[in-house]
């Protein structure tokens, strides 16, 4: 009966075959958890304000986050999924189940060596990520980092769930999985707290990520994985050591992306009480729409850039990139005009309360409005390194991503002195719109064409209808002032909800004026989507299909 009940539930659900459905799948529950993250840090704000005890919570996601990322969702993820979408690709299912039990073996192994190692050396690590810290506050840190490292083998056999299972293209309860780690933080931000004080904090992260991996492994066990512990043996199998190969340079690419972070981190530290906090909140509310737009077409489409590539399929493969690209800059610029036009309203609605005062409001929409007019090139990075690691190419990415933290670290040494956390967020945005243009070029010359044409027009006409759509919502902006009272959170509600409104709408407009094609393929697709059933009811005979 069980069994029965998980094969007729969500966790069964059928692969996903349009890239866009399955873009529009991960982006409906990203929204979820963005709103989530995001009401997250509101609590966050309002509980302890821009200081001490959430620099401490910050500066200690470093170190499990470096393992994660460094050694875990990237590097594996990336360098697993192309190898394993090509055996499922080639109908050898059996030996593409080997290679996921063997990669989870090596993945346990690791997974408990390194957090054993750095339990022991936590202290001198940071010691080093956070000079300006007080020795009460290192040694905060060094507790709270010690129990997020548990979230970090959690998140671990997580990704390797997650890979399998967007590899297979169901991306429904891939895409749910990163709700229930921020309702698990939540809970740590409003109960865990109540009764252990901030240090509920680490634990609210260590019961989201178990509830991350606890929702994927049904899904991955119906899909027709049964993990076999093969431990060592995992470095006598091809597909693992392809695997291994691949992943090698992939790791360094994402060392050199770690390093942004522990820049910001080190010199963070230095400054006021409170500058990692608030950099943190406003990179946070600029990644839900990165988020949302940026990685989950990347993710969605990579699969698909894989199968062309592994078949030799080149104008297939830069159609496909064109046709994402052009998608999520669709998205991503006017989201960057919104954001950067009400940056105030945004920090305030988001942010503003209890113990945030006005001056980490300040400080806030200063670092967001710098951080947004890098937010196309960030929307872009998923989806422009994906394509490299489709084409089996971790080289060139970790060489590129090292060429754009170089330029980051010494725009910090160079402003940082006279424009403070404002000069964090100044070098992290010129160094990734760097970063970005070198991918796109060296990308583009592996190809004949990436369909350049389209994509030119397409971003002339999407940057036209946006601005546009600036002009008039600023414009109503300053006019609502004369009727609206902004000195209560309705009021500046209200504000950003109307202009924003309005903004959309002369957005819509033009891009119907203007032809926009993304704008025509999203409009008939939603159509598809959303009133197929209504078609279905005016026409019996008439099939009901996906996007």
């Amino acid at each position: 009966m069980i069994k029965r009940l998980l094969n007729n539930s969500i966790l069964n659900s059928k692969p996903t075959e349009s890239v866009v459905a399955a873009a529009f799948m991960i982006s409906v529950a990203g929204i979820a958890s963005r709103l989530l993250g995001l009401f997250r840090d509101r609590i966050l704000a309002s509980q302890f304000g821009a200081g001490d005890a959430l620099d401490v919570y910050y500066a200690a996601f470093r170190i499990p986050d470096l393992v994660y990322n460094l050694l875990v969702l990237g590097a594996l993820s990336s360098a697993f999924i192309p190898v394993f979408t090509g055996l499922f690709v080639n109908k050898k299912e059996d030996e593409s189940w080997e290679l996921a039990s063997g990669i989870l073996s090596l993945k346990i192994i690791f997974l408990l060596l390194i957090s054993a190692v750095l339990l022991i050396f936590s202290p001198a690590i940071m010691k080093i990520i956070t000079p300006g810290f007080s020795s009460e506050k290192i040694n905060e840190t060094i507790m709270f980092s010690r129990i997020m490292f548990i979230s970090t083998f959690f998140l671990g056999i997580s990704a390797l769930f997650g890979g399998i299972l967007v590899s297979m293209k169901k991306f429904l309860i891939y895409a749910i999985a990163p709700i229930l780690y921020n309702i698990g933080i939540i809970i740590g931000a409003v109960f865990f707290v109540k009764f252990m004080g901030p240090i509920g904090l680490a634990w609210g992260v260590v019961l989201g990520a178990f509830m991350h991996m606890l929702i994927q492994y049904p899904a991955v066990r119906i899909s027709g994985f049964r993990y076999k512990p093969v431990f060592f043996k995992a470095f006598w199998n091809k597909n693992v050591m392809k695997v291994i190969h691949l992943m090698i340079p992939r790791t360094m690419g994402i060392a050199v992306n770690q390093i942004n972070l522990f820049v910001i981190t080190i010199f963070a530290s230095t400054l006021a009480a409170g500058s990692l906090t608030v950099f943190n909140f406003a990179n946070n509310i600029q990644g839900a729409p990165l988020g949302l737009f940026g990685a989950s077409f990347a993710i969605a489409v990579f699969p698909t850039l894989s199968a062309f590539a592994s078949k030799n399929m080149k104008d297939d493969f830069a159609r496909s990139f064109s046709k994402t690209m052009r998608h999520i800059l669709f998205f991503i610029i006017p989201i960057s005009v919104f954001f950067l036009i009400f940056r105030a309203q945004i920090v305030r609605v988001i942010l503003g309360a209890g113990k945030f005062d006005w001056e980490d409001t300040q400080n806030t929409f200063s670092i967001l409005g710098i951080l947004v007019l890098s937010l196309f090139a960030q929307g872009l990075i998923p989806l422009l390194t994906r394509s490299f690691y489709a084409l089996h190419d971790t080289k060139t990415p970790f060489f590129v991503a090292l060429i754009g933290e170089a330029i980051n670290i010494l725009l910090v040494i160079f402003l940082i002195d006279k424009f403070k956390v404002v000069g964090l967020a100044i070098a992290f945005a010129v160094a990734t719109v760097v970063h970005m243009f070198i991918l796109l070029t060296v990308l583009r010359s592996k190809f004949d064409s990436l369909d350049d044409k389209n994509i030119v027009i397409s971003v002339f006409k999407i940057s036209l209808a946006s601005f546009a759509a600036g002009i008039v919502a600023q414009l109503f902006k300053y006019i609502s002032v004369r009727f609206i009272p902004l000195d209560t959170f309705l009021g500046v509600f209200f504000q950003l909800a109307l202009s924003g409104i309005i903004g959309i709408i002369i957005f819509i407009l033009m891009s119907y004026l203007l032809k926009i094609k993304e704008f025509h393929y999203f409009k008939d697709s939603f159509r598809r989507k959303f009133l197929r059933f209504g078609e279905k009811i005016a026409e019996d005979n008439t099939e009901i299909g996906g996007v």
